[in-house]
């Protein structure tokens, strides 16, 4: 059905409802002799007559009547998903879907989602919680956050903060067995545990000294896709893991966890929020975007 086709039934249902061509005209809020013309458009389209008109009443014939009881349920269905969708053009509303690491929740996402649902209650914030590639728009997201070391070169990305402090941490009791590394190289003699995102291991560690930075390829018994729990296996002493400062800092306070090689990791530049660059900004994502950046000057 074309655009004129869709404006002579609704038109024509106006008619019906109203008995007068004056009241559907001022209803759509164009001129009588316009309705006229849409409707004469769509008998002429059908090969019928729709409506019967006289000096003193207009009424449905009945191939009208018969016409108009089939297609008036589904122009009902259309105005509503048209309104419905109108509410998407210019107020932040629906599912705004976020795709992050785990790590950033307890001591960013959770507040900044706390603060965001309240100030929009009309969107309905989901976070899924994952060590994902960078690709997951095909996946239905609105927008990933991850550090901007990995993300592809074809985003938008915006700073949320950073820079991040990575660590190498063990357990005393680990050490206590395995004394501690020195130098990066020193890992080569010690159980790494690593981490796994997509199909992806991270085997090569960073490191920096003087200024340059190079890579140690390490090994180990254990990987899992979930830092969490590679932290856990560190503090059962099954090995080293390497992450971020911020997630075990209540571990480094408690004597769970000690820092080794701390002069050689370096830092990352942060955190960023980042969506395609062809990418159509909806409201929804526009105030998510608004509200991270008026929130950096919190303390996170």
């Amino acid at each position: 059905m074309d655009r004129n086709q869709l404006d002579g039934l609704l038109a024509l249902k106006l008619v019906a409802e109203k008995r007068n061509f004056t009241a559907a005209a001022e209803a759509l809020q164009i001129s009588p002799p316009a309705i006229s013309k849409m409707i004469k458009q769509l008998e002429k389209r059908l090969g019928t007559t729709l409506l019967t008109r006289t000096t003193r009443s207009t009424s449905l014939t009945e191939a009208g009547e018969s016409f108009l009881s089939k297609a008036a349920p589904a122009l009902e269905l259309i105005l509503a998903a048209m309104e419905e969708v109108g509410r998407f053009s210019d107020k932040p509303n629906g599912l705004l879907r976020i795709n992050a690491p785990p790590f950033i929740y307890p001591f960013y996402l959770k507040k900044v989602a706390a603060s965001f649902m309240k100030k929009y209650p009309d969107v309905a914030l989901e976070l899924c919680l994952e060590n994902a590639a960078t690709d997951i728009f095909d996946k239905g997201f609105d927008a990933g956050i991850r550090l901007f070391d990995i993300l592809a070169k074809d985003m938008v990305a915006i700073k949320l903060f950073g820079p991040i402090r990575f660590a190498i941490a063990g357990s005393p009791k680990y050490f206590n067995r395995m004394g501690k590394p020195k130098v990066p190289e020193d890992l080569l003699a010690h159980n790494c545990l690593r981490l796994r995102i997509g199909s992806r291991i991270f085997n090569d560690w960073e490191f920096e000294h003087k200024n340059k930075a190079f890579t140690v390829q390490v090994g180990g018994s254990l990987i899992l896709n979930e830092g969490r729990y590679l932290v856990d296996a560190a503090i059962d002493g099954a090995g080293l893991v390497y992450t971020h400062e911020d997630s075990i800092a209540d571990k480094i306070e408690s004597g769970k966890l000690e820092i080794v090689l701390k002069q050689f990791v370096p830092d990352s530049s942060g955190c960023y929020l980042y969506f395609p660059h062809k990418s159509q900004v909806q409201p929804k994502l526009r105030a998510f975007i608004e509200h991270v950046k008026s929130a950096k000057s919190d303390n996170y």
